[in-house]
């Protein structure tokens, strides 16, 4: 294979794990994950990690009980992308059960403010006159726009996710486990499991303060977990065993029907069964459209879709969210073959293994809030890191990275930044994606040093894209069966990746469908019955040299088609024998 093919190395296992009635290659995948008990995939929401050890918690609630007993006015600022909306939602919703219905929200357009809680915001802000302003996904950097904030009088509670820089808001309260001096155990929680973690403190506190009585009800936050678990796994963060339990938690009320009607208007307008879905269809099929309001417009109908419980409004905005996906697809397909263009006289010059280690592209016509998307997947195409920039209009331009193993992104910026003082504007960010700002006029200068860092940083192996496999499957275990326990043995997503199996098959026959994907029927060497199979997004070029046989690295999964349910190969990666 040209791409490096690693089987996983199996990890003890405890007898627990062994004498269980878990299918054999289950047992085997839980253990290439480092699943040594039956607890760490039992998702119930007992074994969630405790309140207490997030830092700055007992200050947050204590604001926030008494904005809720003295009915404060309180304005919540989120973020333009899935996490933020999901995180306003649950912080609005659980406001409202907890019987606070002074409350506003504020996001960003990310084209007039950019991210996060500015000087300039605050100037919005003020006109709501709030007593509080709540951050949601966002606020760790932001010192400028707290100081603002509480010049004008607020008080400010801060609850974010993102790594700490070296200086941090001096707000009244600040919950983030990634913060200096917080213990809390997962370091991995998106925005909205940390706003959800505050509004069930926030319970807690009310309840010793006997806030609930027979007039008021103390509500259920379960009901929130379907934006959770839709907020975690569209941020794409390590699903650990605390993600987990809040992403199947999530799940099943989605599958149960108990979802808000948003998220099932989207499911809908996106051709899923709620019934049957999994963590990827959040991911896939949500995400992206949620995403899209704030990619090409305004986050806010994306959050008005969270927020009403009217599902003819719900479907309205859902459709909306549809088109401007498709629009956003569109406006990505120009994007990437302009890359391309411009990538081309590299390509000739040097080949495709020969590229810079890291790669910067910038076109002053590109859209904004699609250059994330554009970087992600130039760095699926050449496995290298990408940073795609757009300009700002006043002489800045905005970058958006994306990552590849062996290269923690946020920190290269920082080392870059440290190396050549005021080349950055600013930046953030996490290991896997960040964002930036630069001078139109220094973005060659970046260039070479971005290429400088990954040099330092990045062996040629790096760079080879790596699939790693579970191991082989036998030809009977290639069924239904398998297929569906796998699928409800989840969730899998970041840090817990969904198995992926690999080895030889002799190709029956082939078909194009839908113009770009491959259709196969294969057989395996220890089997004489065909299964089905398909590679998305796939010529059948590399079938030309085959010979009938291909090395191919692949899912099990259910296929569902007119009611009749059949295992088949989700083909990841192949090659000719």
């Amino acid at each position: 294979m040209n791409k490096r093919l690693i089987h996983r190395y199996q990890k003890d296992i405890s007898d627990e794990i062994i004498q269980s009635d878990l299918h054999p290659v289950l047992k085997r995948i839980y253990s290439h994950r480092g699943v040594s008990s039956l607890r760490q995939v039992n998702y119930s929401l007992e074994h969630m990690l405790s309140l207490d050890q997030l830092k700055g918690l007992d200050l947050a609630v204590s604001i926030l009980k008494d904005a809720v007993i003295e009915h404060k006015k309180i304005l919540v600022v989120g973020d333009f992308d899935a996490d933020g909306a999901t995180s306003t939602a649950v912080c609005l919703r659980a406001l409202a059960m907890l019987g606070l219905n002074n409350v506003s929200y504020l996001v960003p357009n990310r084209f007039d403010f950019g991210y996060g809680l500015t000087p300039e915001l605050v100037e919005v802000a003020k006109d709501f006159q709030p007593d509080v302003l709540i951050t949601v996904d966002n606020g760790i950097s932001s010192i400028q726009g707290v100081a603002a904030a509480k010049k004008q009088g607020m008080q400010v509670v801060v609850t974010d996710h993102h790594l700490a820089g070296k200086e941090l808001p001096d707000a009244d309260a600040v919950v983030n486990p990634n913060q200096p001096g917080c213990d809390f155990p997962s370091k991995n929680l998106a925005g909205v499991g940390v706003i959800f973690y505050v509004m069930l403190a926030l319970r807690q506190a009310l309840r010793k303060e006997n806030y609930f009585n027979a007039q008021r009800a103390e509500p259920n936050m379960a009901q929130l977990l379907d934006l959770v678990a839709l907020g975690t796994v569209a941020d794409v963060v390590p699903l650990d065993e605390n993600n987990r339990i809040l992403v199947q938690q999530g799940l099943k009320r989605i599958q149960a029907g108990k979802c808000c009607v948003g998220i099932q208007a989207i499911l809908k307008v996106a051709g899923r069964d709620t019934a049957n879905i999994v963590a990827s269809d959040l991911g896939f099929a949500v995400g992206p459209r949620l995403n899209a309001a704030g990619r090409l417009e305004d986050m806010s109908l994306g959050i008005e879709c969270l927020l009403t419980d009217d599902m003819a409004r719900a479907m309205q905005i859902a459709a909306e969210l549809d088109q401007l996906n498709r629009s956003r697809r569109e406006i990505e397909q120009g994007m990437q073959q302009q890359a391309m263009q411009a990538l081309e006289p590299l390509l000739n010059e040097l080949g495709q293994a020969n590229l810079p280690k890291g790669l910067c592209l910038y076109d002053e016509n590109w859209h904004q809030g699609v250059i994330g998307i554009l970087a992600s997947r130039i760095k699926e195409k050449f496995n290298r890191p990408v940073i795609a920039f757009a300009s700002n209009g006043d002489g800045e331009i905005k970058g958006s990275a994306r990552s590849i193993k062996g290269l923690h992104i946020r920190d290269a910026l920082e080392a870059v930044a440290t190396r050549y003082p005021g080349l950055i504007i600013k930046f953030g960010g996490h290991a896997m994606a960040a964002g930036l700002s630069l001078n139109e006029k220094d973005f060659e200068k970046f260039k070479l040093a971005f290429v400088e860092e990954a040099d330092r940083q990045l062996n040629d192996d790096a760079l080879r894209g790596v699939i790693e496999s579970d191991g082989e499957l036998s030809g009977d275990e290639m069924n239904l069966q398998l297929a569906e326990a796998l699928r409800i043995a989840g969730p899998w997503g970041q840090h817990f990746p969904e198995p992926v199996f690999d080895g030889e098959f002799e190709v029956d026959n082939w078909n194009i469908v839908g113009e770009k994907h491959l259709k196969m029927k294969l057989r395996s060497a220890d089997s004489d019955h065909l299964i089905e199979a398909i590679a998305f997004n796939t010529s059948a070029d590399e079938l030309a040299s085959a010979d009938g046989f291909i090395h191919a690295a692949y899912r099990l999964d259910v296929n569902s088609f007119r009611n009749q349910k059949t295992a088949q190969l989700i083909v990841e990666y192949f090659e000719a024998m």
